[in-house]
């Protein structure tokens, strides 16, 4: 059983822990977890590890966000991994920062990453963790707020969000995306201080 669990984000230090960057946060969490180093390979960085008696492949595409499906595309067919054990992690303004959603297809709801994923593979059915951003930002600067820096005041919560990311992951995996969304779509993600 082989498993593609897929971190959007753009290559490159001017990106590094940006809004737009999470899905690569969210896969280098689960690799340093699990002992798993990434190497170069074709359209992607790839890290690959057994866990449970499963085969599991980690990607962050070297494609830039809006290409993103030129990877998953090649690694899919390469690596002959079934529709239902793919898991893409992306970014999602339309979700507040206290909030992740595991949805097993739908829209891309406007993430240019996730628009060309489904472009290439042909089909809205596959597994997606969106990462609340929340739409802190003044009229006409989307653009520039996902693609910003977090808040000093933000870096708490989002580095709980990634942990919990990676605890969905690891449910996905031996789980499944149904107990997984039971357990986890619910959640709320607050601070010591109730506040984020």
């Amino acid at each position: 059983m082989k498993y593609l669990l897929v971190g959007i984000g753009n290559v490159g230090e001017a990106y590094l822990h940006t809004r737009h960057n999470v899905g690569f946060d969210v896969v280098d969490a689960f690799a340093a977890r699990h002992g798993m180093e990434f190497q170069p390979g074709r359209y992607a960085e790839l890290a690959e590890a057994r866990w449970k008696g499963k085969q599991l492949i980690l990607m962050k595409p070297t494609t830039y966000v809006n290409l993103s499906g030129k990877a998953v595309k090649y690694w899919m067919d390469k690596e002959k991994v079934p529709m239902q054990n793919l898991l893409v992690v992306v970014d999602d303004v339309a979700l507040p920062l206290d909030t992740v959603r595991l949805r097993p297809g739908g829209s891309d709801g406007g993430h240019n990453g996730l628009k060309h994923i489904q472009e290439m593979l042909g089909t809205q059915e596959f597994a997606r963790l969106r990462f609340g951003i929340g739409q802190d930002y003044p009229r006409g600067r989307q653009v520039e707020y996902v693609l910003g820096k977090w808040k000093p005041e933000e870096w708490e919560i989002v580095q709980k969000k990634i942990m919990l990311c990676v605890d969905i992951l690891e449910s996905f995996i031996s789980r499944g995306i149904a107990a997984t969304m039971n357990d986890f779509n619910a959640r709320k993600i607050k601070l010591e201080n109730g506040s984020i």
